[in-house]
């Protein structure tokens, strides 16, 4: 049980969702616990109160002011559920779903919804157990929270709809029985308390920026390749031009752009014609710089509200109040998702704008196309051209989600936020991003190679072994979708950076 993970113990961070989403086990700690079961009394007393209490004694949505009677309190919590199962499109992925439950659970412990303890051991438990609902990732605005794909999360719990379990898609109820569960009945506020909250944006937001600040290092190790494949000039990246503008990500990627090339023959291209390279080489450290500056910023907003209370209404037990407030609202999410999907979309833009220096003759001053006997051979020729593809398509998907807002529920859902279509952009252009990159990698390497250097920098040395380890010299044309799929893998794995790391040590 020592690697279990006990929420309310200590706070969650983007690795803690990270090793629940594949896998890790977790538990409820009893401090978490107590809070829980206090606010579940409050609940309860108000429910058998005269009082209307949203969502408790009353409908929701536009029919907050239609009072429920105390035999109808189950049903309107299952019929919560049930209407508002309503997502549609592809499922989320494991991870993804077994980070939003992660979520769900956390907020739950806070001790603010009034839910019975017993409802965040069957998550919890479901998790430990492989049980995960099937849940469609289109339907959210973004407030009250992500309703639609929460609403399927709940259902699952129910023994409703669909869930994974053992690698099989079957009717959640038979997952809960073959995991030895049984389903949930839900009492006052707890269908509510289930569905309100940002859980699905923040699941999978929290996915895609893990990814994107992977692709940060990729970048500054894809760059320095391409840096020793065209011969380019480090002076850029002295310290001294950094201490001057110093904004913490420039300073960063110029840091590790020095380290991958130290001890090179080949990364000293200066001379009386030559003085300075394009932008795509020179200002690395800025472009990239300004990513991992957004992406921390979008880090900070995550890690607030992973450990925030997003139901509606708050139960305070200490004061003995309930308070209808706007905490489900994922506008600080939104902001967030949609500034750094835009930083993540520059380093596919810049990335393939190296790949252009690479593989354009009249600037690297190799063979067309990096490949012998060019017009016979295209070598890679159209991998800058699926590298252009990618980044028309990022830009696309680039456009801030957050600036529309469409009301919902009669009106009374006014504003939202549309946070969960900016997860959802963020997370594609991070796949579009590792694909360039790779594009880029597998270009940089075959220069390194017509390059002939006699030392390379340490830490590109041992990116291109590890590439050369999975896809030979480009002698003439082959299939190269293969060959761009493989560097993904050694990517997506953490492959390439891990062996520079060891090599130099970690990257900032």
């Amino acid at each position: 049980m020592s690697d279990t993970i006990m929420l309310g113990d200590s706070p969650l961070t983007l690795e803690t969702v990270y090793q629940v989403a594949h896998g890790a086990k977790i538990l409820m700690g009893d401090k978490a616990r107590e809070r829980v079961q206090k606010a579940r009394d409050l609940i309860e007393e108000k429910a058998a109160g005269d009082v209307p209490v949203y969502g408790v004694t009353t409908g929701f949505g536009a029919l907050a002011e239609v009072k429920v009677a105390p035999d109808q309190l189950k049903a309107l919590q299952r019929n919560l559920i049930l209407s508002h199962s309503a997502g549609v499109g592809r499922p989320l992925s494991r991870p993804e779903t077994r980070a939003m439950m992660l979520l769900r659970a956390q907020t739950l412990s806070e001790g603010h919804s009034g839910i019975r303890p017993k409802v965040i051991d069957l998550v919890l438990t479901m998790l430990n157990r492989g049980v995960h609902p099937v849940i469609p990732e289109k339907g959210s605005v973004g407030a009250s929270g992500d309703l639609a794909p929460l609403a399927h999360l709940a259902l699952g719990m129910l023994g409703e709809g669909q869930a994974e379990f053992d690698g099989e898609i079957m009717p959640a109820l038979d997952a809960l029985r073959r995991a030895s569960l049984q389903p949930l009945e839900l009492e006052a506020k707890e269908g509510l308390s289930l569905v309100n909250g940002t859980q699905a944006m923040a699941a999978v937001g929290t996915m895609a920026l893990l990814s994107a600040e992977h692709m940060c290092k990729m970048a500054d190790v894809a760059g320095s390749m391409t840096l020793e494949g065209l011969k380019g000039i480090p002076a850029a990246f002295d310290q001294r031009v950094q201490d001057v503008r110093p904004h913490p990500g420039q300073s960063t990627s110029a840091k590790n752009l020095r380290r991958m090339i130290e001890g090179s023959s080949c990364a000293n291209g200066q001379s009386a014609n030559r003085v300075q390279d394009p932008y795509s080489l020179r200002c690395m450290p800025q472009v990239h710089g300004a990513t991992r500056d957004a992406l921390k910023y979008a880090r900070d907003v995550f890690e607030r509200e992973i450990n925030s209370a997003t139901d509606n209404p708050l139960v305070f037990a200490d004061e003995g109040d309930v308070i209808s407030g706007g905490n489900f609202h994922g506008q600080p999410l939104a902001l967030a998702l949609d500034f750094a999907a835009i930083a993540t979309a520059e380093l596919g833009n810049i990335s393939e704008r190296r790949v252009e220096q690479l593989v354009n003759p009249t600037l690297s001053g190799l063979p067309p196309f990096l490949v012998p006997e060019s017009g016979i051979h295209s070598g890679y020729m159209m991998a800058q051209v699926t590298a252009a593809s990618l980044v028309n398509e990022n830009k696309v998907y680039a456009t801030p989600a957050s600036i529309d807002s469409i009301p919902g529920s009669a009106s009374r859902e006014d504003h939202v936020s549309m946070g969960m279509t900016s997860a959802r952009k963020l997370r594609e252009i991070v796949t579009n991003v590792e694909a360039i990159m790779a594009v880029e990698v597998l270009c940089a390497a075959q220069a390194i190679d017509l390059q002939k250097p006699e030392t390379l920098g340490k830490g590109t040395s041992a990116a291109h072994e590890q590439v050369r380890g999975a896809i030979p010299h480009l002698d003439g044309d082959r299939l190269l979708s293969r060959d761009i799929e493989a560097v993904l893998t050694l990517e997506r794995k953490g492959t390439i950076v891990k062996a520079v790391e060891e090599s130099i040590g970690e990257l900032d």
